[in-house]
C-alpha cells in the first residue's frame, strides 16, 4: 500500500488496491446519493476488483487522523483533438464532516502532481451543472468548463447491438 504524507500532518493520500474494491463501491454510491443518482451506480464490488487489478482504473483514498475520509478514482484518458495524454477523475468525494478543512484541495493537488509525474497534459472530469459548491471550488483551483459539449454514452446492450450492425457488414 502506497502512503503519501502531505502538508497537512493529519492528513495522508493512499493508492487503492483491489482488495480495497468494497470501499471504492461504498464512496460510489455515497457519491451517488450526493449527485441523486444512487440508482446509476450498478458498479459491483467484483467489478471495481477487476478494474483496480487490471490498472484500467486506479483509486486514492484520503487519510485524515487514521479513518477514510474522501477518494478519487480515476484513469487514464488521451485527446486525439489536443495531442495530449492525461488522467480522467471519474469519481471524487469528501465526507461531509471533512468538508471545508482544505483536504479536496490538497487531494486534487495530489492529482495535479500524479498527472505531471506521468507525462499528462490534463487532468479532466465532469461535475452536474446544478453542484454549484463544486463548480464553485473547482473554478477557484482554476479548472475550466467545456459548456458547449455534451458527453454520449453507449450502454452495454447498445454496444452489442452497434457492434452487431458491424458484424453483419463483415459478414
Amino acid at each position: 500500500m502506497r502512503t503519501t504524507a502531505t502538508l497537512n500532518p493529519n492528513f495522508s493520500i493512499r493508492f487503492a488496491t483491489s482488495d480495497d474494491a468494497a470501499l471504492v463501491i461504498e464512496y460510489m454510491k455515497k457519491l451517488g446519493e450526493y449527485q441523486k443518482m444512487a440508482d446509476e451506480i450498478t458498479a459491483t464490488e467484483s467489478d471495481i476488483r477487476q478494474l483496480l487489478a487490471e490498472k484500467r482504473g486506479e483509486a486514492v483514498f484520503g487519510i485524515y487522523n487514521g479513518e477514510v475520509c474522501g477518494f478519487v478514482y480515476f484513469c487514464q484518458k488521451s485527446s486525439a483533438f489536443t495531442g495530449r495524454a492525461g488522467l480522467y477523475i471519474d469519481g471524487f468525494l469528501v465526507d461531509d464532516k471533512y468538508r471545508h478543512l482544505g483536504l479536496g484541495k490538497i487531494m486534487m493537488g495530489f492529482m495535479c502532481r500524479l498527472a505531471l509525474d506521468r507525462g499528462c497534459k490534463m487532468l479532466e472530469w465532469g461535475c452536474l451543472d446544478w453542484n454549484a459548491p463544486a463548480i464553485d471550488f473547482y473554478r477557484k483551483l482554476g479548472a475550466y468548463s467545456i459548456d458547449e459539449m455534451t458527453i454520449f454514452r453507449f450502454s452495454p446492450e447498445h454496444l452489442v447491438k452497434n457492434a452487431a450492425l458491424f458484424d453483419a457488414a463483415k459478414a
